[in-house]
């Protein structure tokens, strides 16, 4: 039996070459992975549908030979589907449902040769940059209990940086990778629009504005995962070209002498937390220290304009969403199906017109302009992921009287008024002000990566994001690589109590 202190010593793709030389097996690590869940998972609250017994069936009758053969993994319980595990999206309406077929995802992370172990925690519908549903409780994030691990790949992130499992599904629609990396001292990805599948049922999802893939401690865990799920599958609205070599080389190539812009401002004109600040700044130092070009520049495109855009796909796509339970429930969604925050939502999605989507997909098409400008000068934009660190559990909560005012408008119905009073407005900006830089790749649908290189006065991970040309992966895996080896970071680590 392994012990989980050499366990945590290893990446995925360090298990894999253990369980492929006969040095270790599949069980062995199955064991391992289920023994550290039952030791913190009670702690941190990352996995909510455990998988275990047919992970062991799994792990003795032989999995996939491929590159991540034998590795425990994790299933965000939102987006891929598994057949006949639960598939509750973080809601109640959904707390029985489940899929009679798996993702194409799925089957090219199984193919892989990963052993699925389980599903990890998100907000409802994945709609919130913390993960704290209503079904499941919140989930605490290793570093400090206290805080949050981010959203909406919150659990996953949380079981990662726990040592549960080396890498963990996760999909990213305003930052939804990105955001839980950066509070958990994690590696994510976020790829470009169309670079992985996500059929068979979707042809894109959020209009294109999501994608999906990992969330890892190493970044040639990274690599090898989108090697092993890059390309369109039948039928997928977008095509892009194939890289150039696997991404797992990129990861040992020098990037060259990079041309980087960095970017203190806020998208919508707030402070920026000085730790955040701090750690671009440090970032920058880092990357010139390494040769590359770096000079500050205001942001290259229009925070207000993104948000307000990334808000009426976000109204739009829960209104949607909440309609779609229809078909689970037999009969159309009632307010106490989901949180009073989710329907309003949801209200808000059905107050806008056609004409209003179609003028914010304009903006969409101009921020992608803007930032193909920008890369014609500069081959990334660095940014904070976050412009603060990981907030408390609970923080970003309804207050009583937000409490009070959601119950009313959902029971009379009042989205519109509520819209026309502004509130929206208000509530949204207060909701966006600490997660502002995330979702313009979402819109124009660029790759960008968090990586974990900042760690604040209390010991709480602050990422930073690099966003790179539609495409670019190779580019950010390269300078990620280089990152890793100058400061590395796996073998930070947080220490629960107990």
């Amino acid at each position: 039996m392994i012990s989980f202190s050499e366990y945590d010593q290893l990446d995925a793709l360090a298990m894999a070459d253990l369980v492929r030389t006969g040095q270790l097996t599949a069980m062995e690590l199955c064991e391992a992975a289920i023994a550290r869940a039952g030791a913190v998972n009670s702690q941190i609250n990352a996995v909510v549908h455990p998988l275990f017994e047919p992970a062991r069936l799994r792990a003795g009758a032989g999995l996939p030979a491929g590159p991540l053969g034998g590795v425990p993994f994790l299933l965000k319980d939102f987006g891929a589907q598994y057949a006949g595990a639960p598939h509750t999206s973080g809601s109640r309406a959904l707390r029985n449902f489940v899929p009679a077929e798996d993702a194409e995802l799925v089957r090219r992370w199984q193919a892989a040769g990963v052993n699925i172990l389980g599903k990890s925690n998100t907000p409802e519908f994945a709609l919130m940059g913390v993960t704290e549903p209503v079904l499941f409780g919140p989930t605490r994030n290793p570093w400090n209990l206290a805080h949050t691990p981010g959203g909406s790949s919150g659990g996953a992130a949380a079981a990662v940086a726990a040592g549960i499992v080396p890498l963990a599904g996760a999909g990213d629609g305003g930052g939804s990778i990105r955001i839980p990396a950066a509070c958990c001292g994690l590696f994510g990805l976020k790829p470009s629009r169309g670079r992985v599948p996500t059929g068979p049922e979707q042809g894109e999802k959020w209009q294109g504005a999501a994608v999906e893939h990992v969330l890892s401690r190493s970044v040639r865990d990274s690599a090898a995962m989108l090697d092993a799920t890059q390309g369109p599958d039948a039928g997928a609205p977008y095509f892009l070209p194939g890289p150039v070599r696997p991404y797992l080389e990129e990861v040992g190539r020098p990037p060259g002498r990079l041309r980087i812009a960095f970017s203190l401002g806020h998208p919508l004109g707030s402070a920026l937390h000085p730790e955040c600040m701090a750690a671009v700044r440090h970032a920058a130092q880092l990357l010139e220290s390494l040769g590359h070009d770096v000079a500050e520049v205001p942001l290259p495109f229009d925070g207000r304009a993104v948000a307000s855009a990334f808000l009426m796909l976000y109204f739009g796509e829960t209104g949607a969403s909440i309609a779609a339970l229809a078909k689970v429930l037999g009969r159309p969604a009632r307010p106490r199906d989901v949180e009073p925050t989710t329907w309003l939502l949801g209200l808000l999605g059905r107050t806008y017109s056609a004409a209003d989507f179609a003028a914010a997909r304009h903006t969409w098409n101009d921020s992608a302009r803007r930032m193909g400008r920008f890369h014609q000068t500069y081959d990334l934009l660095l940014t904070p992921t976050l412009a603060t660190p990981p907030v408390r559990v609970g923080e970003l909560q309804p207050k009583p009287g937000e409490q009070r005012l959601l119950k009313l408008v959902n029971t009379f119905g009042l989205g519109g008024l509520i819209r026309r009073s502004g509130i929206v407005e208000k509530l949204a900006e207060q909701s966006l002000e600490k997660t502002p830089y995330t979702q313009v790749a979402n819109l124009t649908g660029q790759p960008a990566m968090s990586v974990p290189l900042h760690w604040t006065a209390d010991g709480l991970p602050c990422g930073v994001q690099f966003i790179a040309p539609l495409g670019a992966e190779d580019v950010l895996f390269r300078l990620a690589g280089q990152l890793e080896q100058a400061q590395p970071w796996f073998a930070r680590r947080p220490v629960l109590p107990g």
